[in-house]
């Protein structure tokens, strides 16, 4: 079955995992309040005039993409949470770094928004 919504997504994850990914939806929809919810890559994302961020509940951790790129105080800040390609690793048995994750929502909606070129739609 194709997941259609975030909530579709957040419905097939145990409470407390579901709890940090809706802590990471209100951080960004109070944020960014123009950004819209959208599935991507069958994961849940926001869009605002193009996807610029996606996260994603696994076994032990939750996944937010893509790398930040442009803000390098960011990234050293970051670098406990860095995998090889820079995509981003948050322990589940670890609170959640929401101030942390703040600043790379806001990062990733400059880098995909206003700094890539705009893609038709």
């Amino acid at each position: 079955m194709a997941l259609l919504t975030h909530d579709d997504y957040l419905a097939g994850l145990a409470p407390e995992v579901r709890s940090k990914l809706q802590a990471i939806q209100h951080l960004v929809e109070t944020l960014l309040p123009a950004a819209t919810r959208c599935i991507s890559y069958r994961i849940p994302a926001y869009h605002d005039q193009r996807v610029f961020f996606y996260f994603a509940a696994f076994k032990n951790h939750i996944g937010i993409y893509p790398p930040v790129r442009h803000d390098q105080a960011l990234i050293t800040a970051l670098a406990a949470y860095r995998g090889e390609k820079g995509n981003l690793s948050f322990p589940l048995a670890q609170p959640l770094p929401l101030n942390l994750i703040a600043r790379v929502v806001l990062a990733l909606h400059l880098e995909h928004h206003t700094l890539a070129p705009k893609q038709q739609a």
